[in-house]
């Protein structure tokens, strides 16, 4: 007994040492986040002019520059995106466990820079690059092997710099602010606003005076921009590194995913006690930043995980004396967080094949692109700009009028997440058959349809984003566990990733398909030329595959249990607020 009290009485010591160390080291932080703001947000603002002024026009650079055919430059951007976008779970790993969120920032940027700088040499040196076609006969000469490999090696380091700012930036930002106080929460979400109005306002200059300069004046210059753009942006990165909060890494949260996954095939073999909830251990760390939730019945395998057995050891402070061996049922349902975002997150994947239209550039291409009766032509590439727009018109007009009307009529918080990304997955059906009407139109003209008559499908495109896109983003950062959040914010970019590859399959398979023996680019629904294809065929196989995602959306929303919601544990009730 005497022994029980002793170490009771040390538990308590520690804890009190502890809640002390953490007051004493909220005091040593200094919290700038309105005087640093400027500085991040510059940075924001010219890390993305460098990275959108650059990949929003490679398509075009490859085609016409590299003397790339479309297929080819179409398979090799999808791939460049798709690997960018998986490298973001690398660089959110490495930043959570050795480097932290400035490092990984800092040595991102400076990648970025170097490999814009790599792209922007193919355009200036002509050794870099392949020989303009020749205008009789149209001979084109490929890349060589040297040419390549250079251009390659561009976008390796423009992967690596992707990898470490898309996943850290956001949070690093929030890291500057008091999350305790009302004044530091109001400056984070002063700058998650600032931040979306950076990103629209980056891709519409990028879209319309950057592609402009590269596609009618000089591709060096035009790549130059968004080289000097970056530089600027880790000027201010860097000039105000003494200002920064630099949050040290605590270990990876993966960590804990795994534990739970070993233990649980460890104890696979042994039975689940009558009353789970109360008989498996628990724990919760007390410096642990993640909310307690409650015990739930879905992937209830894993509860075998905190199944105490004779040969399970537990420290004095009630904690699990081998990780390895056993883990809390916190551990299990923080776990379980993560599957049940998995079959939701999949629905990503063809809802991006839906909104892309990569065909979108080569169709405006092969349109009357000018403006209104003037001579002055718009670039094939600033298209997107429409999409962009419709996205920065309605996302206040949702805010301030469709949600607070929503909560009038529904109660409650109004449209809820699920719902909001319901709706985002729909329209990309309705846009998939408006551009393939569209396409039918462009083709019976010959090329001389005003290329204007595809804003419709890329308003439709944008209108998709502002619900699915960042409805996505908020059910990332609200479903995750609290110490996950931005492995969240890299989960965001994998759905992307994946649907890259499966669309660069889709396309190339589609081709092969399509044209036939013999080949030749001539036939088929993609050739090189669109007015002897079929794109509006392509247009609604993809509507057929965006109403298919739609309804397994449906029957995953249905299942899905929102984290820490009152009827999480009861098997057979449906969610309220499913989509």
């Amino acid at each position: 007994m005497a022994e029980s009290l002793t170490s009771k009485t040390m538990a308590e010591k520690e804890n009190q040492n502890d809640t002390a160390a953490a007051a004493e080291e909220e005091q040593i932080i200094n919290y700038r986040g309105i005087r640093v703001m400027p500085f991040i947000i510059g940075n924001e603002t010219f890390e993305k002019l460098g990275a959108i002024g650059t990949l929003s026009n490679l398509q075009v650079y490859l085609t016409t520059v590299f003397n790339m055919k479309r297929i080819s430059a179409t398979t090799l951007l999808n791939v460049f995106n798709g690997t960018t976008n998986i490298a973001t779970l690398v660089g959110a790993y490495l930043s959570d466990t050795y480097f932290g969120r400035y490092k990984t920032l800092g040595v991102a940027s400076i990648a970025s820079l170097l490999g814009l700088l790599a792209v922007n040499l193919t355009a200036v040196f002509e050794n870099l690059h392949p020989p303009s076609c020749r205008g009789g006969d149209g001979r084109c000469v490929g890349a060589d092997a040297g040419q390549m490999a250079f251009l390659l090696f561009g976008f390796l380091l423009l992967i690596v710099g992707a990898g470490g700012i898309r996943p850290c930036n956001l949070a690093f930002g929030a890291d500057q602010f008091n999350p305790k106080t009302e004044s530091g929460k109001r400056g984070i979400d002063s700058f998650f606003n600032w931040y979306y109005f950076t990103v629209t306002f980056a891709q519409i200059v990028s879209l319309t005076v950057v592609v402009y300069v590269q596609s009618n004046v000089s591709w060096s210059i035009g790549l130059a921009l968004p080289t000097i753009f970056m530089l600027l942006s880790c000027f201010l990165y860097f000039v105000a590194s003494g200002m920064y909060v630099k949050v040290m890494p605590e270990g990876s949260p993966m960590t804990s995913l795994v534990q739970v996954a070993v233990v649980a095939v460890k104890k696979r073999r042994l039975k689940l006690p009558e009353q789970p909830s109360i008989s498996l251990f628990s724990y919760i760390p007390p410096k642990s930043i993640n909310s307690k939730l409650p015990y739930t019945h879905q992937f209830s395998f894993l509860d075998k995980a905190a199944i105490i057995t004779g040969e399970d050891s537990i420290n004095s402070d009630g904690s699990s004396g081998e990780p390895w061996r056993l883990c809390s049922v916190q551990q299990v349902e923080e776990a379980k967080c993560v599957l049940r975002v998995i079959p939701i997150s999949l629905t990503a994947v063809v809802y991006h094949i839906g909104v892309q239209q990569q065909y979108l550039v080569f169709q405006a291409l092969q349109s009357d692109r000018r403006l209104a009766a003037t001579s002055f032509h718009i670039p094939a590439a600033s298209f997107v700009v429409f999409a962009m727009l419709t996205v920065s018109i309605f996302v206040p007009i949702y805010d301030r009028l469709l949600l607070p009307f929503s909560r009038r009529r529904l109660g409650g918080a109004g449209i809820t997440v699920l719902q909001r990304m319901g709706i985002g997955l729909f329209i990309p059906i309705v846009e998939s058959l408006v551009a393939a009407a569209v396409e039918q139109r462009r083709r019976a003209s010959g090329g001389a349809m005003s290329a204007m008559w595809l804003v419709p499908q890329l308003a439709l495109g944008g209108l998709a984003e502002a619900f699915y896109a960042i409805g996505q983003l908020e059910f990332y950062y609200k479903q995750f566990p609290e110490n996950m959040r931005s492995v969240a914010g890299a989960f965001y970019f994998c759905g992307s990733a994946v649907s890259n590859y499966v669309y660069s399959l889709l396309i190339s398979v589609v081709h092969r398909w399509t044209e036939g023996p013999g080949g030749g680019g001539g036939g088929g629904w993609l050739p090189e030329d669109l007015n002897k294809g079929r794109l509006d065929y392509f247009y609604y196989l993809v509507a057929a595959m965006c109403a298919a995602n739609f309804g397994y959306f449906l029957v995953c929303s249905n299942w899905y249990r929102y984290k820490g919601s009152d009827d999480v544990a009861k098997e057979d009730k449906l969610d309220p607020h499913s989509a």
